[in-house]
């Protein structure tokens, strides 16, 4: 390329340009567009995020060529991050590494092991030599899995003897619930960080969540048993982005429930496709209960790390 490149913060007018290139990266990668406007704009007006020092856009030839953004909502010393790029451009690639970096060092100041948190994926945009080569190492996958639906599936399933199920889309209280849940049944799992109600509300971009759409599992005798958080604001498809069970109750089928539960509501709202991820080395059986219901795979997820030491 002879076009200079330059680097700039992103600013909340840069939405369509960014989406656009997440699209070209997605159709490289998977096969199809699958990057919403809506979800673009939330990164960008997260409250956690200061764009004139966690973002930057990459331009050639006036053309976005490169994007990042950093946050810091994960706990002390866990920089997470975002890094996209269109093939052939190695020094848009390393220019916004550079920076991610820097940023994350400052950010992750004074923490006993800081570190800086990308997920790519499988076969990515960027060279990963470029990022082996900056001391970056693999350390988890994630299977993004999907599920045609047909109008057979909008039949409601028969539940569990005795459990019952409520929405959360009326009250407060349930929303909290959903969220004590959340943080009880993913405490375990690889990347889950605690968060209090506040700042998961804006993880989640609850202001664009219908919480009709989220669902809690109650058991005789036990009280609430698991949750079921999903969203219809992907074009396309359905996402359910948290089950969990409670762990002293797994087993009982409330988990498969849950799923074909979550099936039938989407098939009737006319959803053709729903999808969730799920951790490939995750041990509550997660993965086979997904593939037990028809859930396929569509793409896989890598999380790269670096160790963010002092000086670089």
């Amino acid at each position: 390329m002879t076009d200079t490149l330059t680097v700039r913060p992103a600013g909340p007018g840069d939405a369509s340009d960014i989406c656009a290139l997440l699209n070209a990266v997605d159709v490289i990668e998977i096969g199809r567009p699958e990057t919403d406007l809506g979800t673009v704009e939330a990164d960008l007006n997260h409250p956690g995020v200061d764009l004139a020092t966690d973002s930057w856009l990459a331009l050639q030839g006036g053309r976005p060529v490169a994007y990042a953004l950093v946050w810091n909502d994960s706990g002390p010393g866990r920089i997470d991050g975002d890094h996209y790029v269109l093939p052939g451009r190695p020094g848009a690639a390393v220019r916004l590494l550079e920076l991610m970096e820097a940023r994350a060092r400052a950010m992750a100041a004074g923490a006993a092991r800081p570190r800086l948190r990308i997920q790519l994926g499988v076969g990515p945009t960027l060279d990963p030599a470029l990022l082996t080569g900056r001391g970056y190492r693999t350390v988890r996958r994630h299977q993004v899995l999907t599920r045609r639906l047909t109008p057979a599936d909008a039949a409601p399933p028969a539940a569990p003897a005795g459990l019952t199920l409520r929405h959360c889309g009326a009250d407060e209280a349930d929303r909290r619930r959903a969220h004590a849940l959340v943080e009880e049944t993913f405490a375990g799992h690889f990347g889950h960080a605690p968060r209090a109600y506040g700042p998961w509300l804006d993880h989640l971009d609850a202001r664009a969540l219908d919480w009709s759409l989220v669902w809690i599992a109650s058991l005789p005798g036990e009280g609430d048993a698991a949750v079921l958080l999903t969203r219809d604001d992907r074009t396309s498809m359905g996402w359910f982005s948290h089950l969990g069970v409670r762990e002293g109750l797994r087993g009982r089928g409330i988990g498969g429930f849950l799923l074909r539960h979550g099936f039938a509501v989407y098939a009737a709202r006319g959803r053709d496709t729903v999808g969730l991820g799920v951790d490939t080395a995750n041990e509550s059986g997660a993965l086979a209960l997904y593939g037990a219901h028809g859930m396929r795979p569509h793409y896989a997820v890598d999380t790269w790390e670096l160790a963010l030491h002092s000086q670089g």
